[in-house]
């Protein structure tokens, strides 16, 4: 299935929401190198089946997600046991084709005394998986204009909203641990493009971390982005070698060492506090 025609018709689906969902995920990455800031690079993305969408936190638009989807030639798949359950929205078979899913923070206690998981929500009539530290997505999502272009298949332009890319990438390290190898390297690649996309960016993004980002959060969750950050950098070893690994269909092929360069560099520009302006005397 030719996932640009499928990301076309989840979009076009999801049209009267599109002020309050947020791509997050693999498509997230590969609309942010649509968006007017960023480098343009020549070189193929990581290759995702699913679509991460995340609830921004304000009341969804009137109408019912779910039959909206399947009136657009999705088919949905639940999963697991929670109650809800969690549930995709496919196009193609589950095994190989499309689809997307929804996501919403979880606040508080995975479970409740009974044991039973705090795991999932009915929103706009479709299961929300519930994830620890989507806030952090949530605030400040840029928008990237997509259609008309020659490579969305889509009619007219149309503007979707994509976690911020500092908050995107900052959020990779604040789920490391939870994480397996495999995926802790690709959301390692992912920091990686990013900077690449948006190097003219890092002196915004350092005003937006102290001024911003890192008041929003907890104090400890900030604390954990700085140190895993750093100590990827510094100690990344295997990690940065399985990343780079993932980075094909490149000009020049990327190694851990430069990976590991430019996770340095951008550590310092980012989390070193700007230097006050100078008041003339």
């Amino acid at each position: 299935m030719n996932d640009l025609n499928a990301f076309a018709q989840l979009v076009r689906s999801l049209a009267p929401w599109q002020q309050q969902l947020i791509f997050v995920g693999g498509w997230c990455h590969r609309l942010h190198a649509h968006h007017e800031s960023a480098t343009k690079l020549e070189q193929e993305y990581l290759f995702t089946r699913d679509s991460d969408l995340l609830f921004r936190g304000k009341i969804p638009a009137p109408g019912q997600l779910d039959q909206a989807l399947k009136d657009s030639g999705f088919v949905e798949q639940l999963h697991g046991e929670h109650k809800p359950p969690a549930s995709h929205y496919t196009l193609g078979t589950e095994d190989q084709g499309f689809y997307a899913e929804f996501l919403t923070p979880l606040h508080g206690p995975a479970s409740n005394k009974h044991g039973v998981p705090n795991a999932t929500a009915t929103i706009a009539g479709v299961s929300a998986q519930k994830l620890r530290y989507l806030d952090v997505l949530q605030a400040d999502p840029w928008t990237v204009t997509i259609g008309n272009d020659g490579v969305f298949p889509l009619d007219t332009a149309t503007d979707v909203l994509v976690a911020h890319p500092l908050r995107f990438m900052v959020q990779k390290f604040l789920i490391k641990e939870s994480r397996s190898m495999d995926k802790q390297a690709q959301d390692l690649l992912y920091v990686y493009e990013t900077l690449q996309l948006f190097g003219s960016c890092l002196d915004e993004f350092c005003q937006n971390w102290h001024e911003t980002v890192a008041p929003s959060m907890d104090k400890a969750w900030a604390e954990r982005i700085k140190r895993e950050w750093l100590d990827t950098a510094r100690n990344g070893g295997e990690l940065l070698t399985m990343a780079a690994g993932m980075a094909t269909e490149r000009p020049v092929a990327l190694t851990a060492r430069h990976m590991q360069m430019v996770l340095r560099l951008a550590y310092n520009k980012i989390f070193t506090p700007p230097a006050p302006p100078v008041v003339p005397v």
